[in-house]
């Protein structure tokens, strides 16, 4: 599935979220909980919109499914789901991780309403949150922004492990 398919079903229904936050969210949730039901993700995801068609509810819940088994496996495989390389400006992708974090935040918050975060996971957190604040109005894009782009979405991968393990040993 690419991110232009579940982007397009979200925007059909009128949904006010990317499929950037969408994957960020179901992320969030599965780092605390990776038992959380799909169900509950999509009508948390959905809950303002019109009925979803089954081939779309099948399409947004493959999308979490794939996150669960990628987070359940313990590899390396994770990865952010962002507007695409070959499609997509640097500005558009920036946007899409400032979505990605703002979904992620949300779901680390519902998933886990305690506060009791480990000192690693607080300062997780508190970067993602910084991250959230990006500027898109900038106007240079050069190597060096591809360059600093990458680094923030490789941390954010080990992020999303990091918090995952972090709540796995609870």
């Amino acid at each position: 599935m690419s991110y232009e398919t579940i982007d397009a079903i979200l925007v059909q229904y009128d949904s006010d979220l990317s499929a950037a936050h969408a994957h960020g969210m179901a992320s969030g949730l599965l780092a605390v909980n990776g038992k959380f039901k799909n169900e509950n993700w999509l009508r948390e995801l959905l809950q303002n919109t019109p009925p979803v068609s089954s081939s779309h509810k099948v399409e947004l819940l493959g999308l979490f499914d794939d996150i669960q088994d990628v987070l359940i496996d313990n590899e390396f495989e994770f990865d952010l789901f962002l507007p695409d390389e070959e499609e997509s400006d640097l500005l558009e992708r920036v946007d899409g991780l400032r979505e990605w974090c703002r979904g992620f935040l949300f779901g680390v918050g519902f998933a886990n309403t305690k506060t009791n975060f480990s000192q690693q996971i607080q300062e997780i957190l508190k970067d993602v949150s910084e991250i959230t604040k990006l500027d898109t109005d900038i106007e240079i894009v050069d190597e060096d922004a591809e360059n600093d782009f990458m680094e923030l979405t490789e941390y954010l991968r080990a992020a999303v492990l990091a918090l995952r393990d972090e709540f796995a040993s609870r």
